[in-house]
């Protein structure tokens, strides 16, 4: 399989097409794509055998990626259309595996003290929770209200308890016939970070996209189906290294420049045209962007507002 880091199938697929010269999908790979509007681009892939499988090194299973721009100045309705959609496409998933009314557990991956691995918490927050209610005020809710919980279990650094085996007694305990699982991705796109949700129901590998993956949460650790929705909220600083590369290429080009020109530029040189380019494009990258907490907030709310109105 193709070496690169990147939690998202639909990246996966493209780079494996990329790096073996395939401009159609391979046996075992389905994808469509749906243009919502000028800001909103529905990508779906299924991975259906497996040599799908060994192709992008993602398991059997359907994988949604919603890529939202701009969303670092969206307003309201905006926010509120990136919200509907992932509504949609959540639901889809949610009748695939589960009844209107059976219970839920949805669970917030990250640490809150980090800011880019803070929107699993952040989410929870905001999450419509009922099973406390429908125990104790049952009269106050409407007779067909679904019956949520939600958690949001920390990481193994504060806890000294693999996610995995907190899930695992709740699961026994509360019973929830599906478990929704948020939580921060690594992409191979600067321009993706907090700005696209990879919904799966194949469950996730908390850690994983940089490279300290934990116990898997999937229907065969937990019993139950698992959808996890996952966030890009990192990139490996190759990534940042490469990208900055092709826009410096691009400029070049596009000033029908030699190759000449590259090598005779000063280590000083390189470096404010690095900066001239990047600035446009704001992808002026430190460790992650100026930005983050504010696209961490917009995103908190497009995921929250989805998952309430899917699930309830």
């Amino acid at each position: 399989m193709y070496n690169f880091r990147t939690d998202l199938a639909l990246e996966r697929r493209d780079l494996y097409n990329k790096a073996h010269n395939i401009e159609k999908d391979i046996d075992g790979i389905e994808t469509e794509e749906e243009k919502l509007n000028d800001n909103i681009i529905v990508s779906r892939v299924k991975v259906t055998n497996e040599k799908g499988e060994e192709a992008i090194g993602k398991p059997q299973g359907n994988y949604i990626t919603i890529d939202i721009k701009n969303l670092k100045i969206a307003h309201e309705h905006e926010i509120q259309e990136a919200s509907e959609a992932v509504t949609k496409e959540l639901k889809a998933l949610l009748e695939k595996h589960i009844g209107l009314q059976e219970p839920i557990l949805v669970v917030g991956l990250g640490n809150i003290y980090v800011t880019p691995d803070a929107l699993g918490p952040k989410v929870i927050n905001e999450i419509d929770i009922t099973r406390h209610l429908l125990e104790y005020m049952p009269e106050a809710l409407d007779e067909n209200t679904r019956e949520v919980s939600a958690v949001s279990p920390g990481v193994l650094g504060t806890t000294g308890i693999e996610t995995l085996e907190i899930l695992k007694g709740i699961v026994d305990n509360v019973k929830p016939k599906l478990v929704i699982v948020i939580d921060a991705l690594a992409s191979r796109s600067i321009e993706r970070i907090s700005s696209s949700i990879q919904l799966a129901d194949t469950g996730i590998v908390p850690g994983a996209g940089v490279g300290n993956a934990r116990k898997e949460l999937t229907e065969k650790t937990l019993g139950i189906p698992v959808i996890a929705m996952g966030i890009p909220t990192v990139v490996e600083a190759a990534t940042i290294a490469a990208d900055s590369l092709t826009l410096l290429i691009q400029k070049v080009q596009e000033q029908a420049q030699s190759n000449d020109f590259l090598n005779k530029l000063q280590e000083e040189d390189k470096y404010e045209l690095i900066k001239e380019v990047l600035a446009p494009e704001e992808y002026n990258f430190i460790v992650t962007p100026k930005e983050i907490d504010g696209l961490i907030e917009k995103m908190k709310d497009v995921v929250a507002r989805g998952i309430n109105f899917a699930i309830n």
